[in-house]
């Protein structure tokens, strides 16, 4: 096939541009655009909903029997629930080899077989949670009242979703509709009427019936009645009482209608403005950025079309850091392609250099073909697998590029020389690419935060494999056309280039081979310092000189305070507080404004008070690019100032400040304390939180179990039973006047609005009110509550937490890891609830958070590191036909990743989990020369060269081509390495493992592999020898 390829170069061509255009046509037309890659959810989502009921009650009612139908049901690793005020929601956790929709289908059988929960219970929903793309927000503020900018929202998401780029698109942190029907005390009295009896009359009066098919001559005549109701307007004119003189009484008559929203309340503001956010994602294969484009388009449009002091504007615009990424990213990839360029035609012909590096551009779209078919985007992960690649992908072509003008500068015709040199290094360059393959595939199987890293192996792989094929079947075709310079046709360049190339050579005769010699001479002096530094360095290491960092805090362009109050705190102190949070970050917006050019670190501030809960609210500060600042401030130092101008907030049960990227596995420090005793669980948790304050890197420490709400209880008293009352009786009417009963649900256009029956607002705002209330007996027969039931105070938990069904609290907390150590921190911590736990019997703790996910991913990248070894090893022992030459190239892997742990030192990075990663795809890239060196001595000693010659040959014979691999590497990787964008800092050392690692092992292989091999073979000699006299005293025994 090689020798067809070359003789016949249309053949050849046409593969080159088949795959050069299909790539081209796929990457433009059939891969999306977006931030990062999508990570498959392993969860299933059950969430069911019980209005008014408290969080016990809602834990008593729904979560533990779904925690209880669900638990025996195979491939479960965690059951988490969490019951609130009027909702329970539980998270099953799927173990990994267990089909999610699989565990999905069974635990919705389970739970469809529960068949006592509350009768109010509505909602139930299991699913598989979606992962939602956000691409942009679409703001609207001015001073204007609630209904007037959700009906203008309403209009634009409508107007967006109309756009053909756009396919979803939301109104964002709004309330429900609600239809709000509220009768006094004095009116039911009046009319002899309850909640209910009007509940039943409206149900009977607002209703839509089909009444089927009238059958005449002219065809079918469909009838039906249309009564329902769907505003305010509507409800009024239903008639609800008739009195004995013919009166009608409509329902306007006694009763107060709103047609607005619920009554939980909720603000949000756009710098202190108020304000309406419609969210817009992206689905599919949708670009973000088309989809960004289309609405920053709409919004300059529609502008115009807004009335006065209103504004439309967007918050922020997520294709923004994906453009700044691929600029980022390409810019490093132009920059490290004309670094290999430039190695390249130093030290070969800049013919050579060309065609072989022809073979980058093909190898990458030969990706893009494969990354439909692997569902790769084309996002932050996949652009550096890109660059990791780029120094990498032309080794094959660099050895045979070498070998053919090797035979090239011996004067061979350039046909038979194409064909030769790559028939001679086809072996080793094979199976040099299956080893570099090999070493990135248990990167596609990581689990934890690992698996965000997939798309790279998905990525490298077809670069590699397709760069096999290109160095095999094209480059011969071209590496025929070089012709070897004359002394007429030299330029000052060629000469300068021939100098270089000289001067290599001269280098290799003189320095390197003599070296080589002496190192081949005193080979167990050489061994023993080289294995000696290795153990010294890897002591330096061990002795924790060297700090590991889980994953790195990357300062982010969004800043955002979440602050919650203990459960009960009216929502105007809540407010309060987030607006005062808000003004100090509009202060610290004009604090750190450019003289010059008026540009703020600080683009834009948005605040949410209230919602589904009102004792919560959040701040958001979206902020320019740090590279982009001509303000000298990084996002931390503007977060450390806004903590110190917002101080301590009184009563606050949490608020925590977040300004990184990758806060994907939750809080650096996060401790679940379980057990069935909540005193002893309050008791440990006061305490573990005072333990963590002792340390000063750590910050915002939290847990999940806040003082609790306050709720009235109900007693019945003696009367009550000689009334014929019960408590149900009691409690539902209390109900249905104070949280409200429900009518209907009306549908009207794209809401669903609920409407509601209760008491008006001042007669549910005190205790006092409450107990005047009238409970029904009978007909006309009624008495107040306090004559019936006693009401007494008392406290409920804002929330209930449970893992794997015990009752939990968890411990969160922030950790500066500029600061401090987080491993240590979290060993003496976990050293010191081994401790205090023996106190509190039947409780344990486990280590969450970013913990739990280091060692899922230390795990797996453990058994990825010994399943890659084996591996490696096969694809040696198969073209050695040996067992133990294998052991030769290997032994170069310990010093590749003491040459990443030095390339941190150098850099002055810590370790991180990339960097591991980055060992793990190096281990496969640093045997490549260490093979090419073996297989040449091999062939060398098939052709009758003695030992020693072979070796020595095949150090100064393949140290251009180990050379240029290990340099072209480096340089595909250099300009990441001193990248300063954020969206290039948590990649780094990934590429400093490899690059470095590279360098630092080249330098070991020349050497360490020469000397191996001699070892082996003296080791292999000296057992020849024993055989040979243990047979010769068997024989004379």
């Amino acid at each position: 096939m090689i020798a067809w390829f070359a003789k016949n170069d249309v053949a050849a061509n046409i593969l080159f541009f088949v795959i050069i255009i299909s790539g081209i046509y796929v990457a433009t037309t059939q891969i999306p655009i977006d931030l990062f890659p999508e990570v498959e959810q392993r969860n299933v989502r059950v969430s069911m909903v019980l209005p008014g009921a408290s969080p016990q009650e809602t834990e008593e009612g729904i979560t533990i029997k779904i925690e209880e139908a669900i638990q025996a049901i195979e491939g479960i690793r965690q059951i988490t629930s969490q019951s609130r005020e009027g909702s329970a929601s539980v998270t099953v956790q799927v173990e990994e080899g267990y089909d999610v929709r699989e565990v999905l289908d069974e635990v919705k059988i389970r739970v469809d077989g529960v068949n006592n929960f509350p009768v109010e219970a509505e909602s139930l929903l299991v699913q598989v949670p979606q992962w939602r793309r956000d691409a942009i927000g679409v703001v609207l503020f001015g001073d204007y009242d609630n209904m007037t900018l959700r009906r203008v929202a309403e209009n634009v998401r409508d107007e967006l979703a109309g756009l053909p780029e756009i396919t979803q698109v939301e109104v964002d942190n709004v309330l429900p509709f609600e239809i709000s029907i509220e009768i006094a005390e004095w009116a039911l009295r009046q009319y002899d009427i309850s909640l209910e009896q009007v509940a039943g009359i409206l149900r009977q009066n607002s209703t839509d019936v089909s009444a089927g098919n009238l059958k005449t001559k002219g065809g079918d005549i469909f009838i039906r009645s249309r009564g329902q109701a769907y505003r305010a307007s509507d409800f009024e004119t239903i008639p609800v009482i008739t009195t004995q003189d013919g009166t009608m009484i409509t329902l306007g008559d006694i009763a107060t209608i709103r047609d607005e929203f619920e009554e939980t309340p909720l603000r949000t503001r756009f710098n202190g403005v108020p304000a309406i956010e419609i969210e817009v994602y992206r689905s599919g294969d949708e670009s973000i950025i088309d989809v960004t484009t289309a609405v920053r388009n709409y919004i300059d449009k529609k502008q115009l079309d807004m009335p006065d002091g209103l504004t439309i504007d967007f918050w922020r615009d997520r294709s923004e850091p994906i453009k700044a990424r691929l600029e980022t990213l390409t810019k490093s990839a132009w920059q490290g392609l004309l670094l290999v360029i430039i190695m390249l035609a130093l030290f070969l012909r800049p013919s050579v250099a060309f065609w072989v590096c022809l073979g980058i551009p093909m190898s990458f779209m030969g990706a893009f073909l494969f990354m439909p078919l692997f569902d790769v985007s084309l996002n932050l992960m996949s652009l550096f697998a890109f660059i990791l690649v780029l120094g990498i992908v032309v080794d094959d072509a660099i050895v045979t590029g070498e070998n053919v003008y090797s035979h090239l500068q011996k004067g061979e015709d350039p046909l038979n020389a194409a064909i030769k040199g790559t028939q001679e290094v086809a072996v080793p360059v094979t199976f040099g690419i299956l080893t570099t393959a090999a070493a990135f595939l248990p990167l596609a199987f990581q689990t934890g935060r690992g698996s965000w890293y997939a798309a790279i192996p998905l990525v490298v792989i077809p670069v590699l494999l397709f760069s096999l094929i290109e160095s095999k079947f094209i480059l011969p075709a071209h590496l025929k056309h070089v012709k070897m310079r004359t002394e007429k046709n030299t330029s000052r360049l060629s000469k300068l280039q021939q100098k270089i190339a000289n001067s290599l050579e001269a280098m290799i005769e003189k320095v390197y081979q003599p070296i080589l010699a002496q190192a081949m001479r005193w080979r167990y002096a050489a061994w023993t310092a080289m294995f000696a530094s290795l153990i010294l360095i890897i002591g330096t290491i061990a002795a924790g000189h060297t700090k590991f960092v889980f994953f790195p805090r990357v300062q982010s362009e969004v800043a955002t305070a979440t602050l919650v109050m203990p459960a009960g705190t009216a929502f105007e102190s809540t407010d309060r507080i987030i607006s005062a949070m808000t003004m100090h970050a509009k202060d610290l917006q004009e604090e750190y404004r450019d003289a010059e050019t008026g540009e703020s670190v600080i683009r834009n501030v948005y605040s949410i008070s209230g919602g589904r809960n009102s004792t919560t609210g959040r701040v958001q500060m979206d902020m320019i690019p740090p590279e982009s600042r001509t303000v000298d401030v990084t996002t931390r130092e503007v977060v450390n100032q806004w903590r110190k101008k917002v101080g301590q907030v009184a009563g606050a049960e949490q608020l925590n400040y977040r300004a990184e990227i990758g806060g994907w596995g939750g809080s650096p420090i996060s401790i679940e304390l379980k057990g069935r005793n909540t005193e002893a669980l309050n008791t440990l948790g006061e305490g573990l939180k005072k333990q963590l304050e002792q340390y000063p890197a750590v910050s915002d420490i939290e847990d999940s179990l806040s003082d609790g709400k306050e709720e009235l209880q109900l007693e019945l008293k003696p009367e009550a039973r000689l009334l014929g009352l019960s408590l149900n009786q009691v409690a539902r009417q209390v109900r249905q006047a104070v949280f409200g009963f429900e009518v209907q649900r009306v549908q009207r256009g794209r809401e669903e609005v609920r409407v509601m029956v209760r008491y008006p607002l001042e007669a549910r705002q005190s205790i006092e009110t409450l107990e005047q209330m009238m409970i029904r007996i009978g007909p006309n027969q009624e008495v107040p509550l306090w004559q019936v039931a006693n009401v007494f105070p008392g406290l409920s938990p804002d929330s209930i937490l449970r893992v794997d069904r015990q009752r939990t609290i968890s411990v969160n907390a922030d950790f500066d890891k500029e600061a401090g150590d987080l491993s240590l921190v979290l060993g003496e911590v976990n050293a010191w609830l081994s401790e205090q736990i023996n106190a509190y019997p039947g409780t344990t703790f486990e280590m969450a958070g970013e913990a739990r996910d280091q060692a899922e991913s230390t795990n797996s990248l453990t058994v990825g590191a010994i399943g890659l070894t084996i591996l490696i090893y096969i694809l040696l022992a198969i073209p050695f036909k040996s067992y133990s030459q294998p052991i030769i190239v290997m032994s170069v892997i310990p010093f590749g990743l003491v040459g990443a742990v030095i390339g941190h030192w150098l850099m002055g990075m810590d370790l991180t989990l990339l960097s591991f990663m980055g060992m793990l795809a190096l281990s496969g890239v640093v045997v490549n020369d260490s093979l090419v060196l073996v297989d040449y001595i091999n062939q060398k000693r098939n052709e009758g060269v003695s030992l020693k010659e072979a070796v020595y040959t095949a150090g100064g014979r393949r140290f251009r081509p180990v050379l240029l691999t290990s340099l072209t590497t480096f340089a595909g990787l250099v300009p990441l390495l001193f990248e300063t964008s954020t969206q290039a800092q948590f990649l780094i050392p990934m590429a400093v493992s490899l690059g470095f690692g590279i360098l630092f092992a080249t330098l070991i292989t020349l050497f360490i592999v020469p000397i191996n091999y001699l070892i082996l073979e003296d080791f292999k000699g000296y057992m020849r020898r024993y055989k040979r006299d243990m047979l010769g005293l068997l024989k004379k025994v």
